[in-house]
């Protein structure tokens, strides 16, 4: 007999002899013997809520309201961590109301650049941006004609979801053409169109034009649009912008609106959600807004379950809006923890580094293993809390078009970088960038451009005069003053506050991609 059978005659014998455990008893009030595993004891202790107290499984007056506050409670963390998207972009439509941005053909353009006075998720100070929002709702189908040689430009839905990229990325290749985005729920003239950004023939009171066709699912879209400097000048961006971009309902086509610029360089506005109980206000203008089909039955459920109900009130009561405050302040920490002490490996870019990526798991969609792992919630969230702009031309591998991104926000040794302190941090020669790249430097609190007296914080290797070392490499030194001699390679930071930075490559090569360049850490000088 074979060894292995031995072993296994061996063991069921063991059993037969020696039973597992004894007999078990059958429970008062019951005629059979019930698995202990699935009752509930009279009383039981917890770490959060104490002492629940139950009458044969049912639950006291005292322990079933606190159950309920917590689960309320529970509920509103999630709903914070869960629809942050939503409410970022519906803190953009409301930064653009105040800025006067109002109608389809309104854009707000960074004339001279984004500073640090504008309330702006990490912005760059690198390219001209043209930013509008569409209101599908209002407006119905709705144009959207792109110069030629835009930069990279996206349409983001309410819910911070791509719809369509324009510009270089884009379906045009950087050649301009006319953009046309259909509402959720849009009935009319027949368009029929097999995929998204497909080139389709669109006749408008007997004008037939070719569009770029998408169909979002929400009313409210933010349009972004970048251009490139020229010589290091943003003038040739901004004038193709105001010579080229028009915005327009499609019923006007014949008769377009004068499309209004509006400059918000050095303007001072907020387009960044709360953090507070006022979350909750802003997600429940979503529902109100955005139509049934926006997110899964399974959100909204969420929401609901707080009193965020489309076509009803949301008014809570005492209790409630006690626990909807508690729940913003740990839903916000839970955010400033899963965004500023990551602990998942697939956060960091390279090993023994601390450069992260903004898309961990690599995918604009937040589908963690191809969708198999389900979606990465925590990846989502650390985007969204610092960061605008969903298209996969940021996420993908994409050689030479988009841009890439890595940020960092401790030294070499892994503390949290100080304002007080002087750091130095090398970029090595041959930067994997076509067109260039660039660092800025930016505030924890608010996750935008970091207030100093510079009011671009930041250097760009088309815009900045620096100096460079012998072998190519460039250091960039951060810190309220500069070092002796260092002052055209220098980000002032500020006395007693923290800072991030982001690396931005634009035109990213096969290099960034393979990982054989990579930026050096940045260490404390003593």
């Amino acid at each position: 007999m074979k060894t292995s059978q031995l072993a296994v005659i061996a063991a069921l014998s063991s059993l037969a002899i020696h039973p597992l455990s004894a007999d078990p008893e059958v429970p008062k009030g019951y005629n059979t013997i019930i698995p202990p595993e699935i009752l509930t004891p009279d009383k039981v202790d917890t770490a959060y809520l104490g002492e629940l107290v139950f009458d044969d499984g049912r639950p006291s007056e005292e322990t079933s309201q606190k159950l309920y506050d917590h689960l309320v409670y529970l509920r509103a963390v999630e709903v914070f961590l869960n629809w942050m998207p939503a409410c970022s972009i519906e803190a953009l439509r409301v930064g653009h109301l105040q800025a006067g941005v109002t109608e389809a053909h309104h854009v707000g353009i960074t004339e001279d650049l984004m500073d640090s006075n504008p309330l702006f998720l990490t912005g760059n100070t690198d390219t001209v941006y043209a930013s509008a929002m569409l209101d599908l709702e209002r407006d119905g189908p709705t144009v959207v004609e792109i110069p030629p040689n835009c930069g990279p430009g996206t349409v983001n839905d309410a819910f911070f979801r791509f719809v369509v990229d324009m510009g270089a990325p884009g379906p045009d290749r950087g050649q301009g053409g006319k953009y046309l985005i259909l509402p959720p729920d849009y009935i009319g003239m027949p368009i029929a169109f097999s995929q998204a950004g497909q080139v389709v023939p669109v006749t408008v009171e007997g004008k037939t034009e070719s569009y770029y066709v998408v169909q979002s699912p929400s009313y409210t879209n933010w349009l972004i649009l970048r251009g490139f400097l020229v010589d290091g000048k943003p003038d040739a961006s901004v004038k193709m912008f105001k010579d080229g971009l028009k915005i327009y309902p499609l019923k006007d086509a014949k008769r377009p609106p004068q499309m209004k610029f509006l400059n918000l360089s050095k303007k001072v506005l907020n387009t960044i959600h709360a953090n507070n109980e006022m979350f909750y206000e802003e997600l429940n203008h979503v529902i109100q807004k955005e139509p049934v089909g926006l997110v899964d039955p399974e959100l909204r459920g969420l929401a609901a379950a707080i009193g965020i109900e489309k076509g009803k009130p949301f008014k809570p009561d005492a209790r409630t809006a006690e626990l909807l405050k508690e729940a913003a302040a740990v839903g916000n920490g839970m955010a400033r923890a899963i965004s500023f002490d990551a602990r998942d490996p697939a956060a960091f870019i390279y090993e023994d580094s601390q450069w992260k990526t903004a898309f961990i798991g690599g995918d604009y969609r937040w589908l963690k293993d191809g969708g198999h792992g389900g979606r990465y919630q925590d990846a989502r969230t650390m985007f969204f809390y610092f960061a605008t702009v969903n298209t996969p031309a940021m996420a993908a591998k994409m050689v030479g078009v988009g841009s890439q991104y890595a940020w960092i926000d401790r030294d070499k040794e892994g503390d949290f970088l100080n304002g007080s302190e002087t750091y130095r941090l090398n970029i090595p020669a041959d930067v994997p960038a076509k067109d260039f790249w660039s660092v800025v430097v930016y505030d924890p609190q608010t996750r935008s451009q970091l207030q100093t007296d510079q009011p671009l914080p930041s250097l760009n290797s088309k815009k900045s005069e620096y100096e460079t070392n012998a072998d190519g490499s460039v250091d960039l030194y951060f810190g309220p003053r500069a070092p002796e001699g260092k002052e055209a390679n220098w980000i002032q930071t500020v006395r007693g506050k923290g800072w991030f930075a982001i690396l931005r490559i634009y035109g990213p090569l096969e290099s960034w991609f393979d990982q054989s360049w990579k930026p050096g850490e940045i260490e404390l000088m003593e």
